[in-house]
Parts: structure tokens; C-alpha cells; sequence
């Protein structure tokens, strides 16, 4: 049996970038937008404060764009300040590469592996899903959902004894696969 475990985000992850006013290198954002048009063009921010003095730094979402290339729903989710599309829009590495920003990931997720019933079998497969791109060591969702150390996890995957299509060391924020045997 195939057992589903799922990477959930909790809140919007912390953004790493270092503050201008004091020795600060995290910003919180609460999704709040500045949208700015003057005639036909339109600009957009992402605000975020300071985790330490609350000093607020702007994202560049868009730069000089024409209003009619924006789609309305976005203008309204935009105008709505909605948390939703500022995690999406987050997530978008070119939004990240044109603000030299990376995401604090750390306490931001939880993992989801629908009750503990797998810990008795001798042989489980289980399906990794993310709901969002959240890079995570698979060792530490392994030994998370598994009741395991991550030396536990490192020895199993030395014996053989989990096994993957993809590798399980280093980061990963995209779906796989894995079986465990005890």
C-alpha cells in the first residue's frame, strides 16, 4: 500500500536580505502590496519589515509595465493585498533573482503523513508530494515521518534498505518516491 505524505506550508517563509538600518539579514512579510500607476505604466512591490527593527524594504514584483498587459484578476489580488499570491509570488525564482533575495524555509512547513499506522510494517512505500516548492532535506522528512534519526536514515540508505529514484541527499522541493525496509 502506497502511503501519501504531504510538505504543507504554515505561513509565508522569512526572506533573507540584509537590512540597511541594522544587522538584520531576515524580513517578514505580511503579503501587503504598493501598487503605483502613473498614466499607462504600473509598478508593484512586495513590502516587508525587518524582523529586528522594522525597517521596510521593498520587492520589485513589476517594473514599468503596461496596465493592459496586467491581468485584472491579478490587478484585484494585488489591490486586495492577498497573502496567497504573495507566497506565490515569493516562490518565483525571478522574482527572487531580480531582488537578491533567498526564502528562511526553516519552521515555515510541516510535513503531513496522515497518522503513524506505517510504523509497525516491515516494508512501506511511501509518496513525497509538495504544496509548494519548500526545499527540504529528504533525510529529515524520512526521519520526521519515519520516528527516526537522520543517522538512522543515513544507515538505511548505506545497507540499502531505502531506496529512491532520486537522490536522497542534498535538498529537494519537487515530488518523489521511496520505499523503506526494516
Amino acid at each position: 500500500m502506497l502511503e501519501n505524505w504531504v510538505v504543507k506550508p504554515v505561513r509565508i517563509p522569512l526572506i533573507r536580505r540584509r537590512c540597511h538600518v541594522c544587522a538584520s539579514d531576515t524580513f517578514r512579510t505580511s503579503g501587503k502590496f504598493r501598487v503605483n500607476a502613473n498614466h499607462k505604466l504600473i509598478d508593484v512591490w512586495l513590502l516587508a519589515l525587518c524582523t529586528s527593527c522594522g525597517e521596510t524594504t521593498k520587492l520589485t514584483i513589476m517594473e514599468r509595465m503596461n496596465v493592459r498587459s496586467v491581468r485584472p484578476e491579478l490587478l484585484d489580488r494585488l489591490h486586495d493585498n492577498d497573502p496567497s499570491l504573495a507566497a506565490e509570488l515569493l516562490q518565483d525564482p525571478a522574482v527572487r533573482r531580480r531582488n537578491h533575495v533567498a526564502l528562511d524555509w526553516d519552521d515555515a512547513w510541516r510535513l503531513d503523513t496522515g497518522g503513524s499506522d506505517h510504523l509497525d510494517r516491515e516494508v512501506i512505500d511511501v509518496s513525497v508530494r509538495f504544496a509548494a516548492r519548500i526545499p527540504v532535506r529528504p533525510v529529515r522528512l524520512i526521519a520526521e515521518g519515519c520516528g527516526l534519526s537522520r543517522s538512522e536514515v543515513e544507515k538505511l540508505i548505506t545497507d540499502g534498505k531505502l531506496v529512491s529514484a532520486v537522490r536522497l541527499s542534498g535538498k529537494l522541493s519537487g515530488d518523489f518516491t521511496f520505499t523503506l525496509k526494516r
